[in-house]
């Protein structure tokens, strides 16, 4: 499976993006999925997993401001965020597994910005 994560950019604080993660190679019916982000010298981290339930998971510094679907007709997932803070600033990747946050596969990621 190849996963592409799009949607990053410059964002001022406080403010919204959304993240998308399109799959191929492979369907993503019965996997997991995540979100997860490595900010400069500091180790990768799980962001929000939803299970193939749909079940949703979120660490605790996004919880509240994050929201997180998938579409599986589209093969997609999504990651909206909102009141973006500075130390959200990090290169976003998104993940597919058997379980949430028991990643197997990473793609290429997509650099978020909080910056004024």
């Amino acid at each position: 499976v190849q996963l592409q994560a799009s949607g990053g950019g410059l964002v001022q604080p406080g403010g919204s993006l959304r993240l998308s993660c399109a799959a191929s190679g492979s369907t993503l019916d019965n996997y997991a999925i995540g979100w997860f982000r490595q900010a400069p010298g500091k180790e990768r981290e799980g962001v929000s997993c939803i299970s193939s339930e749909g079940s949703t998971h979120y660490k605790d510094s996004v919880k509240g401001r994050a929201f997180m679907s998938r579409d599986n007709a589209k093969n997609s997932a999504y990651l909206e965020m909102n009141s973006l803070r500075p130390e959200d600033t990090a290169v976003y990747y998104c993940a597919t597994g058997t379980l949430c946050w028991l990643m197997d596969y990473f793609g290429k990621g997509t650099q978020v910005t909080v910056s004024s």
